[in-house]
């Protein structure tokens, strides 16, 4: 699970970059795990892929291919 600094790194923003778009809805949705937020690798990696798609869409896209 990627912090929110690596997320930054990987898609070359900034952290604060990172939060906005999490809290707007831009970003898979984290994963928490007690006061951390973590984002998974692999879906950000295929997030990515999509061609980053809003949280909405991706949450649509994931329900269909299941």
């Amino acid at each position: 699970a990627l912090s929110a600094a690596e997320v930054a790194k990987l898609l070359g923003i900034s952290s604060r970059h990172v939060w906005k778009l999490a809290s707007s809805g831009r970003l898979p949705k984290p994963i928490r795990l007690g006061r951390s937020v973590r984002w998974s690798a692999d879906e950000l990696r295929s997030w990515i892929d999509a061609g980053c798609p809003t949280r909405e869409q991706w949450d649509a896209l994931r329900e269909e291919a299941r």
